[in-house]
């Protein structure tokens, strides 16, 4: 037994020891020992942002399609998002769910309960009995509107023990848009997202945690205005952590073309956003890095920009995506990746780390095509990006759960 969890390329370029406050510990044999440099073992990644629609929504993604599609993308460790039918906001919904994940899950699944009643941000949840059995609160896919609910919800979960996690979006600045309100959408003739529709409800939230000490995450910020209040929530010695994904680090709007594949909330920014969202995971102020893993029919993506269901899947590609055009250029270390995918997450959530690990080829190259996804969402906006990095099999509780 050790508590040092390694993740390291075998030819002895990458040695990163996970801190000891994780509580994880090695309880399985040794990992398998490859003579070539371009193997790598991991631990089990963690993504705190995922949406596998059961119950409710199983012509989107199932618990089974979407955990499969998680361990191929080398993650042992989820947290989904309650928006959900019904949702998670009692007991008797909560235990829907979690039937679900025991039947069907073949990693661990971690749900959220939902901070308001049908996550309509008029009453709060059940939140003293969904405590014992969900991983946090959140109402992802809106913004808790009003003030005083928030204030609310936070005093509860602060004296629960649980931390708040935000969809921070203010509806009456979004007037109707659907992608970003930038020089994309200027050209185009598309309504726009201004970026005060997120920044906004992060600073509101932020001035609520200092009358509450709440333990506070945001989810995907895609803002360098959410950067900065996070960065100085964070000197200010607050409570606060941040996620954002793959897709706000390596594309902006420049990006975009006319087709539901690039649609998600909160949009893709502008180049000075990403670049913001860039420095951030490098000097901590973002801690981690969750996929919004978000399936749709093809049908419901198939609508062009304006008309398509926000949302993309990711999970299968976020390591390849991040490892091919952030590690290897050399913008960011792997230590750095790890940290961000692995260790952070954990910690935050308090997500132990058993015999979980997964096992990669760094030098195969191959092109993203969705037709070889696990999943059933398909709509992905790196569709033909060339990348390195193939899982050859993913390991959770000492067992194969994906095998290529």
């Amino acid at each position: 037994m050790t508590k040092q969890i390694m993740a390291k390329v075998i030819s002895g370029s990458l040695d990163t020891a996970f801190e000891d406050s994780i509580g994880a510990s090695v309880s399985c044999a040794a990992l398998s020992v490859f003579n070539s440099p371009k193997y790598a073992i991991f631990p089990g990644f963690c993504d705190v942002h995922v949406h596998f629609r059961e119950p409710g929504f199983s012509y989107k993604e199932t618990m089974a399609s979407g955990s499969l599609a998680s361990a191929r993308g080398g993650y042992t460790a989820v947290c989904t998002m309650p928006n959900l039918k019904p949702v998670p906001d009692s007991v008797p919904n909560l235990k829907l769910q979690l039937d679900i994940i025991e039947d069907s899950a073949c990693i661990h699944v971690y749900p959220y309960g939902s901070i308001t009643v049908e996550e309509k941000g008029e009453a709060l949840a059940d939140l003293e009995g969904m405590a014992p059995n969900v991983i946090a609160f959140s109402d992802d896919g809106r913004g808790v509107q009003s003030d005083d609910m928030m204030k609310q919800a936070m005093l509860r979960a602060k004296a629960l023990g649980k931390m708040i996690v935000a969809h921070c979006e203010v509806n009456d600045l979004l007037r109707g848009g659907y992608i970003h309100d930038g020089e994309y959408a200027v050209a185009h003739g598309h309504r726009g997202i201004c970026s005060e529709s997120e920044w906004a409800q992060i600073a509101r939230d932020l001035e609520l945690i200092r009358e509450t000490g709440c333990a506070y995450h945001v989810c995907h910020i895609s803002t360098k205005e959410s950067v900065e209040l996070i960065r100085r929530a964070k000197a200010e010695g607050l409570n606060v952590t941040c996620e954002t994904g793959p897709h706000y680090l390596v594309m902006d709007d420049s990006d975009l073309q006319e087709e539901g594949r690039f649609k998600m909330n909160p949009p893709l920014r502008s180049r000075e956003d990403r670049e913001a969202l860039v420095a951030g995971i490098l000097d901590g102020t973002i801690d981690m890095i969750a996929t919004d893993h978000a399936p749709h029919s093809a049908e419901e993506k198939s609508r062009g920009l304006e008309k398509s269901a926000f949302g993309v899947v990711g999970i299968e590609t976020a390591f390849p995506i991040l490892y091919t055009y952030l590690v290897k250029p050399g913008i960011l270390s792997m230590d750095r990746l790890i940290d961000l995918l692995v260790v952070n997450p954990r910690k935050r959530f308090g997500i132990s780390l058993g015999c979980d690990y997964s096992v990669w080829d760094l030098e195969e190259e191959y092109e993203i095509d969705p037709k070889d996804f696990l999943s059933m969402g398909k709509a992905t906006p790196f569709e033909g990006w060339k990348v390195c990095g193939k899982c050859l099999a993913t390991v959770c509780d000492g067992k194969i759960v994906y095998k290529a």
